[in-house]
């Protein structure tokens, strides 16, 4: 017997990541960690930069996309991530993260505004979620 599914979208601003059936999806939400799963009740809630994860039905492995902050709209049957930024898990770049963190707390360091701390603080948290990705991927490798 094979597992229910929903369809799952991606979609950031600039192309569509992922689009296909999924067992079930796990993304970092505002308040914290959100697993859904088919036939979930309705939900429409911002993201937070970090992992989406997908199990995708007769693979192994779980498919990653990296987000960068966005929505999340759930139906019964469909997953729309409609996100800042995507990244597809192959296309990572740890050493451009790892800059990006650099840059970022630098930044913080020398800004003087509440405005200039709070973008550079944002920058900081996007670099470390992607870090965060890349090490989960990773380890489920």
């Amino acid at each position: 017997m094979t597992a229910p599914t929903i369809h799952v979208d991606v979609v950031s601003a600039e192309e569509q990541i992922f689009s296909g059936e999924a067992e079930f999806v796990v993304l970092p939400g505002v308040a914290g960690e959100l697993g859904i799963y088919p036939r979930h009740t309705p939900l429409l809630t911002a993201i937070k930069p970090g992992a989406v994860r997908m199990k995708i039905p007769g693979r192994a492995e779980e498919e990653f996309v990296f987000v960068q902050g966005g929505y999340l709209e759930v139906q019964p049957h469909r997953i729309t991530v409609l996100a800042d930024t995507a990244i597809r898990a192959k296309d990572l770049d740890e050493k451009a993260a790892l800059e990006s963190k650099k840059a970022a707390e630098e930044a913080r360091a020398n800004k003087t505004t509440a405005e200039e701390i709070a973008h550079a603080e944002a920058e900081l948290a996007s670099a470390m979620a992607q870090l965060e990705a890349i090490r989960k991927l990773r380890h489920r490798a």
